[in-house]
């Protein structure tokens, strides 16, 4: 076997090309002439890949009207009228997932051998103008407004109720509540 090989190996001859013209080793390496701009990459992405970006590539995130831990409703689609909870917010294409709203079914595929696939409810993202503030006191949606307190922090309130969202006392309780609601489950 070695012997086929080494015989092989030496019936292989790089002085001599593919068509027999004997191969000189030029002692400059050829210039490669490069344009005096780059080309763009242009990568095609599919329709709702697109993402817009800022002249450094990275992309928009759009500011949004609401936050994770704010009370909502659901100002139109197929769940108008439902209220509940921000639990993540996508802020490149501005997107919510509220709790237990905009459920959608998942077929999944069994993990390992024997284990049955199942079907699972998940919460698909809201877009943020299909929702609006809900004062959980008075039972009114209203829009956001931003005012700046006497100790100087700025916080959002409800135009239509004046009720503060932005207070630390409020922040904790949402905290607790979510850190609750985990060690339950």
């Amino acid at each position: 076997m070695a012997a086929m090989l080494q015989l092989s190996m030496s019936s292989l001859s790089l002085s001599k090309s593919f068509l027999g013209q004997s191969l000189s080793p030029t002692l400059y390496p050829c210039q490669v002439q490069r344009p005096s701009q780059p080309s763009p990459v242009v990568m095609k992405l599919k329709r709702w890949e697109r993402k817009d970006c800022k002249p450094n590539s990275l992309p928009v995130l759009h500011k949004m009207h609401v936050k994770v831990g704010d009370t909502v409703k659901v100002i139109s689609g197929r769940d108008k009228g439902k209220i509940g909870e921000i639990t993540l917010i996508f802020k490149h294409n501005s997107t919510v997932v509220i709790k237990d709203i905009n459920l959608k079914t998942k077929h999944m595929k069994s993990r390992e051998e024997g284990q049955p696939g199942q079907i699972v409810k998940i919460e698909a993202p809201v877009h943020s103008s299909n929702v609006m503030l809900y004062s959980k006191e008075k039972q009114v949606a209203s829009r956001v407004g931003h005012k700046i307190l006497e100790d100087g922090t700025r916080v959002r309130y409800l135009l239509k109720t004046g009720e503060v969202i932005d207070s630390p006392e409020q922040w904790k309780r949402v905290v607790k509540d979510r850190t609750k609601n985990e060690s339950s489950s």
